[in-house]
């Protein structure tokens, strides 16, 4: 099975279930697992008002989060040079990249032009 890192914006939509059907299974299967976020992913999920505070918390309490590694700052560093993204997209991406996951975002206009990024969206389903 293919390994995801979600990002804040899916979880949120997913926590309000604010998905289509099918993009609410999907996420359904991908959270049964053990679900992967960033350091990025859990600062913005737990800042955030929008979603309840007791599922937002349980919900990073439930995952696996991934630091800044030096592997993560290469590929962020990679990913700026050259490129207009907010460094904390860039630390989204290049946790992706650096360890070989496929981002869940709805976010599309700010990765889709990052070289060997995979990305899914789970509103097209």
């Amino acid at each position: 099975m293919d390994r995801y890192l979600i990002d804040s914006n899916a979880v949120s939509h997913y926590l309000s279930e604010l998905l289509p059907s099918k993009g609410m299974e999907f996420m359904d299967m991908v959270i049964n697992e053990i679900p992967n976020i960033s350091v990025i992913t859990e600062i913005e999920l737990l800042s955030w008002k929008t979603a309840s505070s007791s599922s937002v918390e349980a919900f990073v309490r439930d995952s696996i989060v991934f630091t800044i590694t030096p592997e993560v700052v290469k590929s962020c560093v990679a990913i700026r040079r050259g490129r207009k993204i907010k460094t904390p997209d860039a630390i989204i991406a290049g946790t992706a990249i650096a360890n070989n996951l496929i981002l869940i975002t709805d976010n599309e206009r700010d990765f889709l032009t990052i070289p060997k990024l995979r990305i899914v969206n789970p509103n097209h389903y």
